[in-house]
């Protein structure tokens, strides 16, 4: 699965051999820099551009163009080297013709692929205003891995101010000789295509060549050779029936006789519907189609699963919606036809008036009868899907009994998705809805351990709902550290009484927690200032356009903070704190997740409250607190329970551990 990054995020890398697309708007020039460990630049040789499209491992296109691939061998890297910087810049800001700043033309597009065309990982700049120049993406190695980071950092100096930022000395110079090189194969460029008036209007003006004399290319208007391609291959060309030049050097079918169509389409703008679901077996007559797993729409596995997940949850909702309505009806019908029958004085005694009241009665039943039948026949095709769907959902999808934990391991890439627990409706239990949480996560969660009545009738007291409610956590975020790539999330506990103790174990015994639970309001006080200064930091980094300004180490992973007993050891001072991770945390990849009793927390007041709603509440126990937006059904929540007796969880535990000391060695 393509990872899509945003500004900031980062993506391992499993292949050395890669080619680098870019897809931009009008005509841009590429290049790339190679950096130590600090991400200096030690001379113009470290830089591969137009003027010098070759260097150890690097291979750059020799000209502006509107699409670009550059090629990278990762292995030829010298071991100075650390980081390699894809870097772009306008012509025209260095007087060339056509727009001198990024902010008037669309978002350049960048993607890392394999030599087989597979995109590994994606990045569009957005957010571009004066900038002429920007450093796109980085491939930087850390602990002997190599990892893609979408960059995005803009320069409206242009080229010489970006590479002078980079500590080159003869960065003016090198500026410069990138211009001239740019500047004389800027005519060969191939042109960006006229909009289209409509989407039948498929007509343009042929385009000049893009290959000239100094690329081993024929004359305008006749066919030559094609460049070669990274490592020494030919990409397929003219009279090869491939695509064009890996460095956009295809000439325009109306200029050269036998070549292949220049492709302007934009690499991320899909013109055609995700490839079918697979096709689910025919049915015996009379019985409907037999579900399939994945059967929805989706460009991945997993996002087909997601769809029909939901699909499902949509299904139920809507035909118990109707059954609803149904019964409703029903009812409303009966009480009309009895109000009428009582009505009349004539019909009060004797046998007619009796008969009305049972024929309404029966019809009373018949609607019922049908609309449960209704409803009966769309749940047992419910239930069906799911017994297909559930066994073959992955890990971050999978209840904590699936069999597929048993083959755990720790993931490349972070899921779609995450399961929460499982919703029902009154009306089918028979079916139980995984509920499912998008990632990275939006909002943080709410454990309520406050004392209740479950809703099999047995009652819970506070010390029960305290544990089940730190159990849940634990399940929660042993959850949240399994789907996430070793180094990608990190979970810090405040324990301040050390009431959770037992229930936490499992974590921290495990080694997967950042440190001890904090104790204390000396604890409390300490992580929450830890938690607070990182959302600043990280917060005027990006608000500054400059992600890699942080502190040498700093830890670039998801954050979640597990809150157990509050507000015991908290001040008014930590509630604040409490508000501010809440309000900015998620934005920069700090989560927060309470586990507290409302009730005990509502001394706090109005201070309390919009961290309530804020958060996302959830119970130990089974609850029909949880209502959707689309036909407003109150659901029945029921937690993840790790079955009894089950080593599973411990299981997970010891492998995130083992993979986060080998990532930290």
């Amino acid at each position: 699965m393509t990872a899509e990054l945003v500004r900031g995020q980062n993506h391992p890398l499993s292949q050395s051999r890669l080619e680098i697309r870019i897809s931009a708007g009008t005509p841009v020039a590429a290049a790339a820099a190679l950096g130590d460990e600090n991400g200096r630049i030690h001379g113009t040789e470290w830089v591969a551009h137009p003027g010098a499209p070759v260097q150890p491992g690097l291979e750059v296109s020799r000209q502006a163009a509107a699409d670009h691939r550059l090629a990278v061998d990762l292995d030829a890297m010298t071991d100075a080297v650390h980081r390699v910087s894809v870097l772009l810049a306008l012509p025209a800001a260095n007087g060339g013709a056509g727009p001198a700043r990024f902010g008037s033309v669309a978002a350049p597009f960048v993607a890392v692929t394999g030599l087989d065309g597979t995109e590994v990982a994606s990045y569009t700049i957005t957010g571009l205003d004066l900038e002429s120049a920007v450093i796109a993406l980085e491939l930087y190695r850390r602990q002997g891995a190599w990892k893609v980071r979408a960059v995005g950092q803009g320069y409206a100096g242009g080229l010489a101010e970006l590479l002078a930022d980079q500590g080159l000395t003869e960065a003016a110079q090198l500026a410069a000789g990138i211009d001239e090189a740019v500047a004389r194969g800027l005519a060969r460029s191939v042109q960006a295509p006229p909009p289209r008036t409509s989407e039948g209007d498929r007509s343009r003006q042929a385009a000049a060549p893009a290959v000239g004399p100094d690329q081993g290319a024929a004359p305008q208007g006749a066919p030559g050779p094609v460049p070669p391609a990274y490592g020494g291959q030919p990409a397929g060309g003219q009279g090869q029936g491939g695509p064009p030049s890996a460095y956009g050097g295809a000439t325009d079918p109306h200029a050269s006789s036998g070549g292949d169509p220049v492709n302007y389409s934009h690499p991320r703008r899909q013109t055609s519907a995700p490839p079918p679901p697979p096709a689910a077996p025919p049915a015996q007559p009379g019985q409907p189609a037999r579900p399939v797993a994945g059967d929805a729409t989706g460009w991945s596995m997993e996002e087909r699963l997601y769809n029909q997940v939901w699909g499902m949850f949509e299904d139920l909702a809507r035909t118990a919606a109707a059954y609803r309505s149904a019964v409703d009806f029903a009812e409303s019908r009966m009480d009309k036809e009895l109000e009428q029958a009582l009505s009349d004085p004539r019909s009060r005694i004797g046998g007619q008036g009796d008969a009305a009241r049972e024929a309404a009665r029966s019809r009373y039943t018949q609607l019922v009868d049908q609309a449960r039948a209704s409803l009966d026949r769309d749940v047992a095709q419910l239930v069906a899907e799911s017994e297909v769907v559930e066994p073959a959902l992955p890990p971050a999808f999978a209840r904590w009994d699936n069999p597929c934990w048993h083959a755990y391991r720790v993931p490349m890439e972070i899921p779609m998705a995450l399961r929460l627990g499982d919703l029902r409706l009154p009306e089918a239990e028979s079916i139980s809805i995984p509920m499912l949480l998008r990632l990275p996560l939006e909002r943080g969660l709410w454990i309520d351990s406050g004392r209740t009545d479950s809703l099999d009738g047995s009652f819970t007291d506070s010390h029960d709902m305290r544990r089940l409610a730190m159990d849940t956590a634990v399940a929660h975020a042993a959850r949240l550290l399994a789907v996430y790539p070793a180094g990608e999330f990190t979970v810090h506990v405040v324990d301040p009484a050390g009431s959770g103790a037992q229930a936490l174990a499992p974590l921290a015994q495990s080694g997967v927690l950042a440190g001890p639970p904090a104790q204390g309001a000396a604890g409390v006080t300490e992580v929450l200032a830890r938690l607070t200064q990182r959302v600043d930091l990280v917060q005027m980094a990006l608000r500054g356009g400059a992600p890699d300004a942080l502190p040498p180490g700093f830890d670039t992973s998801q954050q979640l903070l597990i809150v157990n007993d509050f507000p015991h050891g908290f001040d008014d001072r930590a509630v604040n704190q409490l508000r501010y991770l809440v309000d900015e945390g998620p934005s920069v990849g700090v989560h927060l997740m309470m586990v507290a009793d409302r009730e005990e927390s509502a001394g706090y007041g109005p201070l309390l409250d919009p961290l309530w709603r804020a958060l996302l509440r959830l119970t130990p126990v089974p609850d029909d607190h949880l209502a959707d937006p689309w036909v407003g059904h109150a659901w029945t929540y029921e937690p993840p329970a790790v079955p009894h007796g089950s080593e599973v969880l411990r299981q997970v535990l010891a492998q995130v551990a083992q993979a986060r000391r080998a990532w930290n060695r």
